[in-house]
């Protein structure tokens, strides 16, 4: 049922968000098969090695320049801490008012309004980006990928946490200001794609979330490269396939 919840804005720590929010658990199809909280979505464990299969969307946030907004993930993350990725990447929640669940309809039609409004929300709380500089309607939702990846750098070879994630992308390219919460961002950066290649040359010694390195080597060079194409037009939207990148 929904509760209705809605995010007040008051800080809360990453130990709180894990046993507070709920994630909607999918299978392989993205179909959704019920909800459970973040901590036992993300334990990899004996019963469950790669999680709960969830949903999760990752905004990539241009400005007027067409550079992308990148995040580094704070150090006090549970879940790849410290590590550079694109401009938000979290989950849709499970009882939240508006409703962050969306149907079948509304990924057929590429409305989804859930994620939507959890990628609003998410800005919000992570870079402190005000939601009317981040309208709904301004978001695109190009496709899914279902990927799954051990927090090997973090916990070692036997990781207890992980992702393992229907990952909505959406794309939106409009003036913002950035005001990072310290809890949830450790730094962040605009940068152009040949700054962004520059970057994750491993000469850099930076690293990367699983997901975006996935990401930026088999997507968004496409999209990025005629970007008004890409956000004006359908020619990059999939609805259909949930790309297996696992």
């Amino acid at each position: 049922e929904e509760s209705g919840k809605t995010w007040n804005g008051e800080e809360v720590s990453q130990t709180e968000f894990m046993h507070k929010d709920e994630c909607i658990l999918v299978d392989n199809t993205d179909t959704i098969t019920g909800h459970d909280t973040k901590y036992a979505c993300h334990r990899f464990e004996p019963h469950q090695p790669t999680g709960r299969l969830h949903r999760a969307f990752s905004v990539f946030l241009f400005n007027e320049n067409k550079e992308l907004l990148l995040q580094q993930r704070a150090g006090d993350k549970i879940t790849f801490p410290n590590v550079w990725t694109n401009t938000c990447c979290s989950h849709p929640l499970h009882g939240y008012s508006p409703s962050e669940v969306d149907t079948p309809d509304q990924i057929a039609d590429a409305s989804v309004p859930g994620v939507k409004h959890a990628a609003v929300r998410k800005l919000f709380q992570e870079l402190g980006i005000p939601p009317l500089q981040i309208p709904v309607d301004k978001f695109k939702f190009l496709t899914r990928l279902h990927y799954a990846a051990e927090d090997f750098d973090t916990y070692g070879p036997n990781a207890e946490w992980g992702e393992h994630e229907v990952d909505y992308i959406l794309l939106i390219k409009t003036p913002v200001t950035v005001k990072p919460n310290p809890e949830e961002v450790g730094d962040h950066k605009y940068v152009t794609m040949p700054e962004l290649q520059a970057m994750m040359n491993p000469a850099s010694g930076l690293r990367w979330s699983p997901w975006f390195r996935i990401i930026a080597e088999k997507f968004l060079p496409m999209w990025w490269d005629d970007l008004d194409k890409t956000l004006n037009t359908d020619e990059f939207v999939d609805v259909k396939s949930i790309h297996r990148v696992l």
